[in-house]
């Protein structure tokens, strides 16, 4: 197959790191997939919006978090993936209540930093296997919470290297999904919470992330929630209502801890995990009449 990725002296001028050809595998959850024909690690947010304003506008770019909502096939994922480094994980506290965080802070330094603030009412984020940039980007939610209820506004670099601030009514969220704008980046977000006792804050994120360890499969090569909880529905019910606990296809398989997590047991190809959550969507539809979406996002190529 010939390639169609950008050749090197066609790449813009960076300051921070261009890998060519970057193996993916090793930065997502589930341990499988292709890889980019680019990855690039911007130093700061200049030098992203200068690299992207130069970038050839049908180079296809998408910014890659902590790899853990995500599926990367296993023909790999043409033109860049962007992945934001320290440069983006800082949390400050603005104000009593109020925290400015970069996109590739994690969900646990955002809740650790508003609890040490006195900040309540971040504490789900503690639970969202993630970083700032994808919550924001799909609402993410859990526990009751989702990134609607404390965003103020955030921070994005459009595909052509102009920076905007989008409002919280921007967004017109609804569940796990954004209308930001196709190529943009999300750079940094305002989260704002409500005044609460460090003791408090801290005793529930404990109770999040015991109910985390007795319900899910955290030790395990997984990607979070693979499928959205459909109206008046949940996802894990009609999963084990049809039978897939502990079903297999390949390396891939349903966990028997929670049915809404699929698992790489070792030796899955991306293609067997997708397939597997093909196969569980074709079941749950044949027993229910339930048509899953899934919450995971699944890109690049499939193996030719």
């Amino acid at each position: 197959m010939i390639s169609t990725a950008p050749r090197p002296e066609t790449m813009p001028d960076v300051r921070g790191k261009l890998t060519a050809h970057a193996p993916l595998a090793p930065l997502v959850w589930f341990k499988a997939g292709g890889a980019a024909d680019w990855l690039f690690e911007p130093k700061d947010a200049d030098d992203l919006a200068q690299f992207l304003a130069a970038l050839d506008p049908s180079v296809p770019v998408m910014a890659l978090g902590l790899g853990s909502n995500l599926i990367v096939r296993d023909g790999g994922v043409p033109g860049v993936v962007v992945r934001l480094g320290k440069a983006f994980s800082k949390v400050e506290r603005i104000d009593d209540v109020t925290l400015a965080c970069g996109a590739g802070a994690s969900g646990i330094l955002v809740s650790s930093t508003a609890r040490d603030a006195g900040i309540g009412g971040l504490e789900f984020l503690r639970s969202i296997p993630g970083t700032v940039g994808g919550f924001v980007r799909m609402n993410g939610g859990a526990y009751g919470r989702e990134v609607k209820d404390i965003l103020i506004d955030c921070e994005v670099v459009l595909r052509n290297g102009k920076r905007q601030t989008l409002q919280l009514a921007d967004l017109h969220y609804t569940y796990r999904h954004s209308e930001l704008p196709e190529g943009a980046i999300v750079i940094a977000a305002t989260f704002r919470g409500h005044p609460d006792a460090p003791e408090a804050i801290q005793a529930e994120m404990d109770r999040i992330a015991a109910s985390r360890e007795a319900s899910q499969p955290l030790r395990s090569k997984t990607g979070g929630s693979t499928f959205k909880n459909p109206e008046g529905h949940k996802a894990w019910q009609l999963v084990d209502a049809a039978g897939c606990r502990g079903l297999m296809l390949g390396g891939a398989q349903v966990s028997e801890k929670h049915t809404n997590f699929l698992i790489n047991t070792g030796t899955a190809t991306s293609a067997d995990i997708e397939a597997l959550g093909e196969e569980v969507r074709a079941r749950v539809l044949a027993q229910s009449g339930v048509a899953l979406e899934w919450e995971i996002q699944r890109i690049g190529k499939p193996n030719s």
